[in-house]
């Protein structure tokens, strides 16, 4: 618990949290180049264990050789494969960029779709895939889970941490649903920058050393 009388809770530190981030980030560029939803979802399942920078470099390649569901759906795995290769799990996930571009065209008419369950039904793409889709291509609130804001999280005790979907459950309760989407880039935006796995244990950025100034002890915390 923290040691200031004005972040003895989750409810406080939370509405700090939110204020201080908003400060710090006011805008909230998503960091995956795209330039439709489809090339979002694509950009998004290359994302899983790979940087958005290693991302970034690798897709304009990827939409040289084909930017549509209907044009990706009739690329070899193995051709979309050697060109993803960068972004690790390759044979992976080039057969689900092939076999949701295939889907997108049998089942949605080429669209990607705007519910949780079609997204979640389509090869490669997860809950936390699905989440990032539907709210920064659709603008409906969702809060997508990353390393960076399980890691922070725990560290801001907002959250047990047992795993990412009791995170994901713990956020969603302490943040009102019209803050999720902007809430979310701004604390991978924060995770990534000053409160990074290896920069700061729990007890050296700012947040953390604002929310428990009298923490000695690193905070260890879930994968």
């Amino acid at each position: 618990m923290s040691d200031s009388p004005k972040f003895t809770t989750k409810e406080g530190r939370a509405d700090y949290v939110d204020r201080r981030l908003a400060e710090l980030y006011p805008e909230t560029p998503i960091p995956l180049r795209h330039r439709d939803p489809y090339s979002l979802l694509v950009a998004v399942v290359l994302s899983a264990q790979c940087t958005d920078e290693r991302v970034n470099q690798v897709t304009p390649k990827l939409w040289a050789l084909a930017d549509t569901p209907q044009a990706m759906a009739v690329v070899a795995a193995a051709e979309i494969q050697e060109i993803i290769r960068p972004c690790g799990l390759s044979p992976q996930k080039a057969k689900a960029i092939n076999g949701l571009s295939r889907l997108l065209v049998e089942r949605h008419g080429g669209a990607v779709p705007r519910t949780f369950e079609e997204l979640e039904a389509l090869p490669g793409v997860g809950h936390k895939t699905a989440s990032v889709v539907m709210s920064q291509a659709w603008g409906v609130p969702a809060f997508p889970v990353d390393t960076h804001i399980h890691r922070l999280a725990q560290r801001w005790e907002l959250t047990s941490g047992r795993n990412v979907e009791r995170t994901e459950r713990d956020l969603k309760e302490l943040f009102a649903p019209e803050k999720w989407n902007q809430l979310h880039l701004r604390m991978i935006y924060y995770g990534r920058g000053q409160c990074t796995a290896r920069g700061c244990d729990g007890t050296v950025c700012e947040i953390c050393r604002t929310l428990f100034p009298m923490r000695k002890t690193a905070v260890v915390t879930r994968k």
